[in-house]
């Protein structure tokens, strides 16, 4: 799915003890997928119990091979300095949410080498329920921009999240054909009977709102923006989601230039420590996708790609359709 939606990079950030087995399928060449960098098993409230033990677990994620280190929501401040302080010692990056306790400022200033979502800037903003203003962000902005922190948006997903997507809209997407029953009944139960950390209620438009006005703030001042739509997740399809992302971050004001520069040049560079790519250039990873049209002046050419090469090896679209069609008769069948 993520090579059909032409993504030939993921970053992964939820570890499962699979997963390096699959990433090591796919580098040999025995599995066919993207090219995968993993985060390991969450830290958070409950698998975090002492600074010590914070350090110990950084240490064993390092030695485990994950690429990163996933942050959740719950950690108190002592425990993410432990964290942060490992990491920086073990020489591995840490990214993701923002928890409560810690604060978006001293996420940035302890190294958090991503804010994903931007939840941690609408807390300390408090975008969930006012409007906000120029004069409100600069000071957040400002001091990514120095630490030289990158945002991941999601600005789909957290807009189905808190509420401020059309249920209707979300379960016609014709990519849902390709995901299993069980998980799509799933997604239904949360959009009807929403709920949960993150959920704003009667003010989920103007939260939703608050977002592309941050993320307009952040590009305006030069933050690093990277591609991103946390799939597989509610209604986010992996790989085909970004056709609902693309266009988010369009009306926030991104140039399609600067679009796709967030998921081929900037993200290299986010990983240029584990291989060269994102680029058309001598000595990069040969990851291509051949479109039928100018992307600068239609970004929706990228949804269905003429082909996507990964890795050297080629896709055309009638392997790629050939592949999806399997994948939906395999899904048809479970429902039978």
């Amino acid at each position: 799915l993520y090579l059909a939606g032409g993504v030939t990079t993921v970053r992964g950030m939820l570890g499962h003890d699979q997963q390096l087995r699959l990433k090591d399928d796919i580098a040999s060449g025995k599995r066919l997928g993207p090219t995968l960098y993993l985060a390991g098993p969450s830290f958070n409230q409950n698998t975090v119990t002492s600074a010590e033990q914070a350090r110990e677990r950084v240490r064993q994620h390092k030695q485990q091979g994950w690429d990163l280190l996933k942050i959740h929501p719950g950690l108190s401040l002592e425990h993410y300095q432990a964290i942060a302080g490992e990491a920086k010692q073990q020489g591995i990056d840490f990214a993701g949410h923002v928890p409560d306790a810690v604060g978006i400022e001293q996420a940035i200033l302890l190294g958090s080498r991503t804010i994903d979502h931007l939840d941690g800037y609408m807390a300390a903003l408090g975008g969930f329920d006012k409007e906000l203003t120029a004069a409100d962000m600069a000071p957040l902005v400002a001091l990514s921009k120095k630490h030289n922190v990158a945002v991941v948006p999601t600005q789909a997903l957290w807009q189905t999240i808190i509420g401020a997507s059309d249920a209707a809209q979300l379960q016609g997407y014709d990519e849902l054909k390709y995901m299993p029953a069980r998980v799509i009944a799933g997604w239904q139960r949360y959009v009807q009977q929403p709920g949960g950390a993150y959920y704003s209620g009667d003010t989920a438009v103007l939260h939703a709102q608050n977002r592309q006005r941050l993320l307009r703030a952040l590009y305006e001042a030069d933050v690093t923006i990277l591609m991103g739509t946390d799939a597989p997740q509610l209604y986010s399809v992996p790989g085909l989601s970004l056709r609902r992302e693309l266009p988010l971050m369009a009306a926030a004001g991104i140039s399609n230039y600067d679009i796709l520069r967030s998921g081929t040049v900037l993200v290299g560079e986010y990983f240029a420590d584990k291989d060269q790519f994102g680029q058309v250039a001598a000595g990069q990873r040969a990851d291509l996708l051949l479109l039928d049209g100018n992307p600068l002046d239609d970004l929706s050419v990228l949804y269905q790609p003429a082909g996507v090469m990964v890795r050297g090896q080629w896709l055309s679209r009638a392997t790629l359709d050939s592949k999806l069609a399997e994948i939906a008769a395999a899904r048809r069948a479970e429902k039978q």
